[in-house]
C-alpha cells in the first residue's frame, strides 16, 4: 500500500488551492512512509525556507505518524531528539504537516512552509483531505 505520484499531486493542488485561499504563498511536500520526497511545488513569491521547512515537517509528521506539531513538545526529549539525529537531521517537529493514512496505515504526509504555522497546518489538512476516504 503506497502512495502514487498521482495521488501526491492531487494533495498538492489542493494544498495550494487552499494556500491561494489564503492569499499566502507556501512551498509544499508529498512524502512516503519513509520521509522520501513523493512531489514537490514552490508557490511563486514563496520564501526560500519553506522549501526545507515542507519537507522537513513532512518527514516528522510521517516517522511519528501525527501531525508535526505535535512533536513540538517532545522535540528536545532524548528518543525523539535521538531519531531526528539517526535520521540525519532533517525532520522538523514543528506545526504544519498532517500524516496521510491508509486504512489505519501511515503512508506518507504532506508537509507545507512559507504561512503561518497554523495556516501551514491547515493547508496540509485540506491537501490531505482532497484523497477521500
Amino acid at each position: 500500500m503506497s502512495l502514487t505520484l498521482d495521488e501526491a499531486n492531487r494533495i498538492l493542488r489542493a494544498t495550494l488551492a487552499k494556500a491561494a485561499e489564503l492569499n499566502i504563498k507556501v512551498s509544499a511536500a508529498v512524502v512516503d512512509a519513509g520521509g522520501r520526497l513523493i512531489a514537490f511545488q514552490r508557490m511563486d513569491g514563496a520564501i526560500w525556507a519553506g522549501v526545507y521547512g515542507s519537507q522537513g515537517k513532512a518527514i516528522a509528521s510521517a516517522a511519528f505518524g501525527r501531525a508535526s506539531g505535535e512533536m513540538a513538545a517532545r522535540a528536545d526529549q532524548p528518543t525523539p531528539r535521538g531519531i531526528a539525529f539517526a535520521e540525519g537531521g532533517h525532520m522538523i517537529m514543528g506545526q504544519g504537516a498532517v500524516p496521510i493514512i491508509r486504512n489505519g496505515v501511515v503512508i506518507g504526509a504532506c508537509g507545507v512552509g512559507g504561512g503561518t504555522s497554523q495556516e501551514d497546518e491547515d493547508c496540509a489538512k485540506v491537501g490531505v483531505a482532497a484523497l477521500g476516504g
